[in-house]
């Protein structure tokens, strides 16, 4: 037999589970720390110069 179920349960638990899937990539996305930002920003402006260096002139 199949087990009985209660839709607005149901409903509710697929809420949640896509609510913490959402609050995980939210951390992944925004949970750095601010070493962690500076690191980055260094690269990414390391890489921008590296990049505007081998520009060709017009």
């Amino acid at each position: 037999m199949a087990e009985i179920l209660s839709l607005s349960k149901a409903r509710k638990a697929k809420a949640r589970a896509e609510k913490d899937i959402t609050a995980e990539a939210n951390r992944q996305k925004f949970g750095r720390t601010k070493a962690e930002k500076l690191k980055n920003a260094g690269e990414k402006a390391r890489a921008d110069k590296h990049i505007d260096g081998h520009k060709r002139e017009e």
